[in-house]
């Protein structure tokens, strides 16, 4: 069997049906159907900042009603069900606040499915039936990381099959809970704070105090954080270039391939460590490439940089 593990979509309809057709899938009216021996597998983010939102959810969700297809939940289609979930404890407030920066976030989807609509209702639905991770006798699928300490605070909120209910998305949005910091691990990736006073800006133009880090190297805790940090060189710059990264709680705790998105990766594909692969490289941006990773399970599961398959949109 094949796995292609196919990066984050983002809306870009026309990308995803490009390297579909790219991998020898073929639409039979209803779905597209993949080559004998292959099964896609979608890693998150499918939806946000693309124009052709609700093409890309039929195109994915037709796939998994047809059983040819899996997919795990990322940090976005999870910021739609927080973002239309009135919190609980203070009724005039949404659990994700409507503020701008949110709001602009994830307007192109709102754009297309109107807030509060039938279909907005049905979308969000669906986007409940997304697992928060996969994990296989040969290999982990999760959006950001296989943090298995979070996943155990998780797991009792979960479906069996580690699905959100509506009670999880309550829990798991109460900032600096267990659960919320262990959703934010699994969904956003593992973060170490700023030496005091520093702050970076992100791609949004958003203030940071603390920055993601590459969890698949080793010894975190022993390297600075421009060794280790995932930020935009502007934002690292005002870093000092020895300064330490302190207190990563976190280590890898499996033996298995672990394939992630999220990442906004850029340039020629390869594996981030002999464990890990991110499919990921920003198709969200023009000049970014919708990615895949073909997995085959029946050989040898050594990760090799031949196995990308990007669709080249702009050749």
């Amino acid at each position: 069997m094949i796995i292609d593990i196919i990066g984050d979509i983002h809306g870009y309809a026309d990308k995803l049906i490009g390297l579909l057709t790219q991998l020898g899938y073929v639409h039979n009216g209803q779905y597209f159907e993949p080559p004998n021996n292959h099964r896609a597998l979608f890693i998150g983010d499918l939806i946000d900042r693309g124009s052709q939102q609700l093409a890309t959810l039929e195109l994915v969700f037709a796939m998994l009603d047809a059983d040819v297809a899996d997919a795990v939940m990322g940090n976005h289609e999870y910021n739609a069900l927080a973002y239309a979930t009135i919190d609980p404890n203070e009724p005039d407030q949404y659990l994700r606040p409507h503020n701008a920066i949110h709001t602009a976030q994830h307007q192109a989807f709102l754009a297309e499915i109107a807030f509060g609509s039938d279909l907005h209702r049905y979308w969000l639905a669906r986007l409940y039936e997304l697992p928060l991770w996969i994990e296989t006798d040969y290999a982990c699928f999760v959006h950001a990381c296989w943090d298995v300490d979070s996943m155990a605070v998780l797991q009792p909120l979960l479906s069996a099959n580690h699905c959100l209910t509506e009670q999880a998305l309550i829990m798991t949005s109460q900032k600096h809970s267990l659960p919320y910091e262990a959703l934010e691990r699994v969904l956003k990736g593992v973060e170490t704070p700023l030496p005091a006073g520093l702050v970076i800006i992100d791609k949004e133009g958003t203030e940071r105090s603390r920055v993601r880090v590459r969890w698949w190297l080793d010894e975190l805790n022993k390297r600075t954080i421009h060794q280790i940090a995932r930020a935009p060189d502007s934002g690292l710059a005002q870093i000092p270039i020895d300064a330490l990264a302190e207190n990563i709680d976190f280590t890898l705790k499996t033996d298995k391939l672990v394939f992630v998105g999220h990442y906004w990766l850029t340039g020629e594909p390869q594996p981030l460590s002999a464990q890990v692969i991110c499919t990921d490289y920003s198709a969200a941006v023009d000049s970014g490439y919708l990615t895949c990773y073909q997995l085959e399970t029946t050989k040898s599961l050594a990760l090799s940089s031949s196995n990308f398959v990007q669709h080249r949109h702009d050749c």
